[in-house]
């Protein structure tokens, strides 16, 4: 290939790239105006929701709790707060990230796809054949770990954080945007978490991860995910074991990814 077709042949991707990402942006930015447009109801159904015993979660653990004899152990209280906010455009401004966030989550499986769309002309065949179904196993996993942060993390948190009092006689007020911002960390880190087979799977396939490597390194990689439950997790023992088991069998289930990948491409050899 002469330099000047290399050239052509570089400014075309680089031009597909970029329609890839102006079609990323517009589905991000028309959910996003969806998700504005009923900011009120929504931000009463999906954020404040969690401050209430109502909560589904915490019905689902005040159930478990009665059926396993202790009584009210595990039920939820309502959080005494009211949250406030100290600035005059703070609202606004997160009315807006809160849309786009809206919009990547809702929007995930047609991201998913720009990116695969964008990356596939340069597979072969097989590659191409071998990584079928990935966008629909990354949307999978996405969710899976988005519902699992917003429905277990997060409603941890809200609790332990809402009841926690170095004194009685300190007031809980918080910010809007901490209580905000508390529930969205937790829950998009679960979502990226949940990503994990997936790049294993990529690594391995670009000879760069072997399961060899993922057992080796089982117990740092079980250390790690320690220090992100704690992380991500109010500071009890209890919350962190929720976070790290399925976390840990999503590391196990790399390792079986990475396992068939090496196999399969020596079978192929």
């Amino acid at each position: 290939m002469s330099e000047s077709e290399s050239n052509t042949s570089f400014l075309g991707h680089l031009e597909e790239l970029r329609w890839r990402l102006v079609k990323s942006a517009i589905a991000v930015v028309l959910v996003a105006v969806s998700v504005f447009v009923f900011i009120e109801p929504l931000t009463d159904l999906v954020l404040m929701s969690m401050s209430r015993a109502s909560f589904p979660t915490y019905k689902a653990m005040c159930f478990v709790s009665n059926n396993l004899g202790l009584g009210d152990a595990m039920c939820a209280n309502n959080i005494e707060v009211k949250t406030i906010e100290t600035q005059m455009t703070k609202q606004f401004a997160t009315s807006i990230y809160f849309s786009l966030v809206s919009g990547i989550i809702l929007a995930f499986p047609f991201l998913a796809y720009q990116i695969w769309a964008f990356v596939k002309p340069g597979l072969k065949p097989k590659e191409i054949k071998a990584t079928s179904g990935i966008v629909a196993y990354s949307t999978l996993l996405f969710l899976i770990g988005v519902g699992f942060g917003y429905f277990v993390i997060s409603p941890l948190c809200i609790q332990f954080f809402g009841f926690y009092r170095m004194s009685q006689s300190i007031e809980l007020t918080p910010t809007f945007t901490s209580y905000y911002s508390l529930i969205v960390s937790s829950t998009i880190a679960c979502g990226l978490f949940f990503q994990l087979p997936i790049v294993i799977f990529i690594l391995t396939k670009l000879g760069m991860m072997t399961p060899e490597v993922l057992k080796k390194y089982r117990k740092h990689a079980l250390v790690g995910i320690l220090v992100l439950a704690a992380i991500i997790t109010p500071p009890d023992f209890i919350s962190q074991v929720i976070v790290a088991i399925p976390v840990s069998l999503l590391y196990e289930l790399s390792i079986g990814i990475s396992r068939r990948v090496i196999k399969k491409q020596k079978a192929d050899a």
